[in-house]
């Protein structure tokens, strides 16, 4: 079995569980793939915290749940110095916190407040933290996968932008459709059923598979047209004047150099995912919204309009020539 089989393996067994999110499931893996983290939205109940939980399930890897609350501190999440009592006497040693896993479920991130978030920020783009003057690598699989409500704001604490950008992408999880809520109710009666039995454990993807089909991703190939397109759509998020009255009336602010990078390594998952060895438009364009949504912030007229960003991406990517 390739390695692409392999993970496409891994994607139809996440699937098995998570019912009706199937294009959420393809983008966790394109984080996955890309070394990213991802940014999940929803309304409560749509499954957020059930898909980090059937990756974890199926990935040889060590899940981490941390649930964000008002009252944590740095340390809670980083770990810290302690004094331990030793043969040679008492030493100073560093505790790992739970950021120290592979797959980390960082539930209701926005609960938490900003001296919390900011812990995040060094581990989520340099892969260490640091103590006491002191860095602590990660593991060579480490990926933040955090969830946030968007309707209910009482406890919350809005994530700062820098942090926004260090997510490589952000998704929107919808309602299922009826005939998949159907199977829901079942797959959940049947799980309930099966509670009391010992049930033979899945077969775990081995890490190496997932670094090597990471090699494969890179040995994509990108062309110069392609290359252009990207920084097109990116220099349309911050010059948007120069295609549309409409953009520039709603864009406040575009993205950064590391929404284009992100883009770049997005497509070529993409790509890679969908059998190809080369990036198309098609493979860029598929990935524009949840790399870039969170990335641009919106003028007041756009949200008095009640614009979307994702709005706002759609009539980017009508006005930006494709490349032929």
């Amino acid at each position: 079995m390739s390695i692409r089989e392999q993970i496409a393996t891994l994607e139809a067994s996440v699937a098995q569980q998570v019912l009706g999110q199937a294009e959420t499931i393809r983008h966790v893996l394109l984080g996955l793939l890309a070394n990213g983290h991802v940014l999940l939205e929803s309304l409560p109940g749509l499954a957020k915290t059930r898909t980090v939980k059937a990756l974890a399930t199926h990935l040889d890897a060590k899940m981490q749940r941390i649930q964000f609350t008002p009252d944590l501190l740095p340390s809670d999440i980083t770990g810290g110095e302690i004094l331990q009592q030793t043969a040679e006497g008492n030493q100073i040693k560093f505790q790992p916190g739970p950021l120290f896993g592979n797959v980390i479920l960082a539930d209701e991130i926005n609960r938490a407040p900003a001296k919390v978030q900011a812990a995040l920020l060094e581990a989520m783009e340099e892969r260490q933290i640091t103590v006491a003057g002191q860095s602590y690598p990660m593991s060579a699989l480490f990926m933040v996968l955090a969830t946030q409500n968007p309707i209910e704001q009482e406890g919350t604490y809005p994530l700062p932008e820098a942090q926004m950008d260090r997510f490589l992408m952000k998704l929107h999880l919808d309602y299922p459709k009826v005939e998949d809520e159907t199977l829901v109710l079942r797959l959940v009666r049947g799980e309930d059923q099966q509670a009391n039995n010992a049930s033979q454990a899945p077969a775990r993807l081995p890490q190496e598979i997932v670094f090597a089909a990471r090699s494969e991703v890179a040995g994509i190939h990108v062309s110069e047209a392609i290359d252009r397109y990207l920084i097109d759509l990116i220099n349309a998020t911050r010059n948007p004047a120069d295609y549309d009255e409409d953009l520039a009336r709603w864009i406040k602010i575009g993205a950064s150099p590391r929404g284009g990078i992100s883009l770049d390594r997005v497509s070529r998952a993409h790509a890679w995912l969908s059998g190809n060895d080369f990036v198309s438009p098609d493979d860029v364009r598929a990935v524009v919204h949840p790399v870039l949504r969170h990335r641009l912030q919106l003028t007041y007229d756009a949200v008095a309009d009640g614009v979307s960003a994702d709005q706002v991406l759609d009539r980017l990517l009508d006005r930006v020539a494709i490349p032929a």
